[in-house]
């Protein structure tokens, strides 16, 4: 159990498996971290081997050679960068030990989660040149037909020696789906208005994410959703969830001030340092909303 001094007189200890669960529930909040592969990420970073051909088998003849053929591979570097959030919180949360360790568990994953996302989409800046976004892969409209554009990601996929294995949905894109029907007016992706969820398309399966949607521009539809070849994408974590405490700094939060000690607050740090790459080749978006201008 470790200790985190929160002032000159008040200790707070935080179980160990805290920062643990944090991670875990990062993890299950994140579409991206819940569909990619994961792998260990030293502090320094790492590179990992792209295949970007399979070797080819052939057939033979009795008493002939057997042919020889390599696949072949490229490296990419993975580099961690960090994620931050700093959360205040008021000081009845230090008489109630509890009430805090459930705060966190629930407050900082959906953060931390909701930004990897959004950045691994596109909707924000990467943090630096060694971390992949799809912001840039293939555009499929679901807006007029739907079913034609889920269709249409598949194939791009497999032309690109791709899999589709998996689907991103923001809300808005749940919503398209939900509204497509067939010619007799049945709903596509759902069984029942009860069941209200779109669970699996084309066989693959869905996960929702709030940062898998990119508003609309001049010059680009709304981003809806993706798919992809999930096989071919992977994160890496350093050493899950760092939590520190405060209650003497002063923050600022957009143009405004808080000083903990003054106004009686505490802060949580929560940080992750992470990366992210995948072969953008085998994924695209789903566009769902008429352009706002020429």
């Amino acid at each position: 159990m470790a200790s985190i001094n929160i002032n000159r007189t008040t200790t707070i200890s935080l179980p160990g498996q805290v920062s643990a669960e944090i991670l875990q529930k990062t993890q299950g909040a994140s579409a991206v971290m819940a569909l990619a592969r994961q792998i260990p990420l030293p502090g320094l970073g790492t590179t990992i081997p792209v295949i970007t051909g399979d070797p080819e088998a052939g057939w033979v003849g009795e008493t002939e050679k057997k042919p020889v053929s390599r696949g072949t591979l490229a490296t990419k570097i993975m580099q961690p960068y960090t994620l931050a959030v700093i959360v205040p919180f008021s000081n009845q949360f230090r008489r109630d030990v509890p009430a805090l360790y459930d705060q966190l568990v629930q407050r900082l994953p959906g953060a931390l989660a909701k930004k990897f996302d959004a950045t691994v989409f596109g909707a924000v800046d990467a943090p630096g040149s060694n971390f992949d976004t799809l912001k840039d892969c293939t555009a499929q409209s679901i807006l007029t037909n739907a079913y034609g554009g889920l269709v249409a990601a598949d194939g791009d996929i497999a032309s690109h020696d791709g899999i589709l294995n998996g689907w991103v949905l923001a809300p808005q894109g749940k919503a398209i789906l939900l509204t497509a029907v067939d010619g007799n007016d049945r709903p596509l992706f759902i069984n029942s208005v009860a069941e209200g969820a779109v669970p699996m398309i084309l066989g693959a399966q869905v996960r929702q994410s709030k940062g898998a949607y990119i508003a609309n521009t001049a010059s680009a539809d709304a981003v809806v959703g993706f798919a992809g070849d999930w096989t071919q994408a992977v994160y890496g974590t350093v050493e899950g969830v760092q939590i520190a405490i405060s209650d003497q700094a002063t923050l600022t939060d957009g143009g405004s001030t808080i000083n903990l000690f003054e106004q009686n607050m505490f802060a949580v740090r929560a940080e992750i340092e992470v990366g992210f790459r995948c072969d953008t080749t085998v994924f695209n978006k789903l566009t769902g909303a008429a352009k706002t201008g020429g």
